[in-house]
C-alpha cells in the first residue's frame, strides 16, 4: 500500500471560538487522518481525530510530567500519585471512577514514565462524556487521603520488590542506567528508590499533583467516532474554568560527556550470568536517531538479524542476544546490548562477542536488503498500529509530548532516508569504548539457613 503525503496549499487561521476564549486550527496530518488541534484560554491543548469505523472512542489526558521532574529523595512521586488519581476526589469515593467507568461498558488505566503520565479510557462512542466529566473533576478536585496514601503507598513498594528488587535481569538494569548517568534524572527508576517510596508524605503528592497537575501543562487526545465540534464544546465547559498553574518552574538538565568506560557487578540469586551494555546516545528528533533506530533492528530484528545469527545460532554461547534503542524521550537516552550465557558459557566470551559484532558494523557496512529489511520493519509496526483508535491516540500523544504531533510525519521520513553510510557512521560516533557502561549479573546461590 501506498501512502501518499497531502500537501495543503493554503494555510488555515486560527478561528475564535467564544467558548472559553477557544481556539482551533484544523489541519491534515500524514496518515490522511484529520487532526483537529484546539487550545483553551487556560492553556489546556485538546487534539480530536474523527474516526467513524466503529462506534467507540478513546479519551487520553497527557501530562507533561514524569519522574525527571521529581525533587531529589523523592524519586516514585510521579508513579505513587498516578495511583493515587485512582483512590478519589470530594466527588467520588475511593476507586468509584473506574467503577463508574466498568459499570458503562468502558476500561480505564494509566501509565507513568520518565518524561509523562496519561490517563485513558476506553468507551462505546455514546458514553464518553463520562471520560469528559471524570476526568476535569480528578484533574482538580483530588483528595489524597493520609490512609488511603499510606496504603497504596505499601502497593508501590511491594510492586517495586517483585518486579524490581526480586528480579535480577530489571535489577541490573538499574544498576546500569543508575551508574550511566552522572546528571541526567533518568537515573532514577520510574517507580522509585525503596528509600525515597517510604520516605513520601501526602503532603508532597499534594503538592506535586497542584504543581503539575494542571491544563496549560497537559493535552487531551480524542480519537473515534466523535463529532469535534460538538466534543470540543463539552471539553471546553467541563475544563475550561480550570485555572493554570503560574509558579511552576521548566525543569531541564544536561549530561556530561562520559570520558570512559564505567563498569558494574551484580551478585544475586540467579540461574545464568548475564550482561547489560549501555552507550548514550541522541533522541529524536536528532538527526542521528533515524540511523540508530535501523541499526537496532539490523543487529536485533528477529532471528536472522545479526546478534542472534552470531551468538545464539552459530557460536551457541549464548540463549539470547539483543539491541535496543528507543529515540522516544525528552533528553538524550542510551542504546543498550543484552545478552544472557548459555549454559556453561562463560560471560567474557559473550561480552567479546557482543564487541566483535559492534566492531564489524563499523567495518563492513550493512548491506541494502538489510537496511530495507530494518525501515521496512520499523514502518510497517509504525503504521499498522494506526487501525488502534488507542495506538492512534497513544501515537499522538507521544509525539506531542516530544515537542509537537505533527513530528510523527518526520519520524518516517527519516527513517526512509537512512542509508548504509549513515548506519557506520553513528555506530562509529556512539558505540564507543569510553561511552559505554557495562554491567555484568554474576549468579549466586541461596543460602539456606541450618534449622
Amino acid at each position: 500500500m501506498k501512502y501518499i503525503r497531502i500537501f495543503l496549499a493554503f494555510i488555515l487561521l486560527l478561528i475564535p471560538i467564544t467558548t472559553n476564549a477557544l481556539e482551533v486550527n484544523p489541519v491534515r496530518n500524514f496518515f490522511s487522518n484529520g487532526v483537529k488541534e484546539y487550545r483553551l484560554g487556560n492553556g489546556l491543548k485538546v487534539l480530536i481525530i474523527e474516526e467513524h469505523k466503529a462506534p467507540v472512542a478513546t479519551f487520553q489526558v497527557w501530562y507533561r510530567v514524569g519522574s525527571r521532574a521529581e525533587p531529589s529523595g523523592k524519586s516514585g512521586l510521579s508513579h505513587l500519585l498516578e495511583h493515587m488519581m485512582f483512590k478519589g476526589t470530594s466527588k467520588y469515593g475511593p476507586s468509584m471512577l473506574s467503577k463508574i467507568i466498568q459499570k458503562n461498558g468502558g476500561t480505564d488505566n494509566a501509565y507513568t514514565t520518565k518524561d509523562y503520565t496519561v490517563y485513558f479510557e476506553l468507551f462505546s462512542s455514546d458514553r464518553i462524556n463520562l471520560s469528559i466529566n471524570l476526568e476535569a473533576d480528578r484533574m482538580q478536585n483530588l483528595t489524597i487521603d493520609p490512609k488511603e496514601m499510606i496504603s497504596e503507598r505499601s502497593v508501590v513498594m511491594e510492586e517495586r520488590r517483585l518486579r524490581h528488587e526480586d528480579d535480577p535481569q530489571s535489577s541490573l538494569f538499574e544498576e546500569v542506567v543508575a551508574a550511566a548517568f552522572k546528571v541526567q534524572p533518568y537515573q532514577r527508576p520510574v517507580i522509585g528508590w525503596m528509600s525515597d517510596i517510604k520516605s513520601i508524605e501526602r503532603d508532597d503528592l499534594y503538592s506535586y499533583y497542584k504543581t503539575y497537575y494542571s491544563p496549560d501543562d497537559a493535552v487531551i487526545v480524542i480519537v473515534g467516532d466523535v463529532n469535534a465540534d460538538e466534543i470540543i464544546e463539552k471539553v471546553s465547559h467541563s475544563f475550561g474554568d480550570i485555572p493554570p498553574e503560574s509558579s511552576r518552574k521548566n525543569f531541564s538538565s544536561t549530561e556530561p560527556e562520559q570520558r570512559g568506560e564505567k563498569r558494574v557487578l551484580l551478585k544475586k540469586e540467579a540461574e545464568l550470568p548475564c550482561i547489560l551494555i549501555a552507550y548514550h546516545t541522541p533522541s529524536f528528533p536528532n538527526e542521528d536517531s533515524y540511523a540508530l533506530d535501523v541499526l537496532s533492528l539490523i543487529l536485533s530484528g528477529g532471528k536472522s538479524s545479526r546478534l542472534y545469527q552470531s551468538l545464539v545460532y552459530e557460536k551457541k554461547i549464548s540463549i539470547s542476544a539483543s539491541a535496543d534503542y528507543s529515540g522516544f524521550n525528552n533528553d538524550p537516552y542510551l542504546f543498550f546490548f543484552s545478552a544472557t550465557a548459555s549454559p556453561g558459557r562463560s560471560i567474557k566470551d559473550v561480552e567479546e562477542s557482543l564487541y566483535t559484532e559492534i566492531e564489524k558494523i563499523k567495518t563492513e557496512p550493512p548491506s541494502e536488503r538489510e537496511i530495507q529489511k530494518a525501515k521496512n520493519q520499523i514502518e510497517s509496526s509504525f503504521i499498522m498500529e494506526q487501525d488502534s483508535i488507542y495506538m492512534q491516540a497513544m501515537k499522538y500523544g507521544m509525539f506531542e509530548m516530544l515537542g509537537g504531533w505533527k513530528l510523527i510525519d518526520r519520524y518516517l521520513e527519516g527513517i526512509r532516508k537512512v542509508t548504509p553510510e549513515d548506519v557506520v557512521k553513528v555506530a562509529k560516533k556512539y558505540l564507543k569504548e569510553d561511552n559505554r557502561t557495562v554491567g555484568i549479573l554474576i549468579p549466586t546461590k541461596e543460602v539456606k539457613s541450618e534449622q
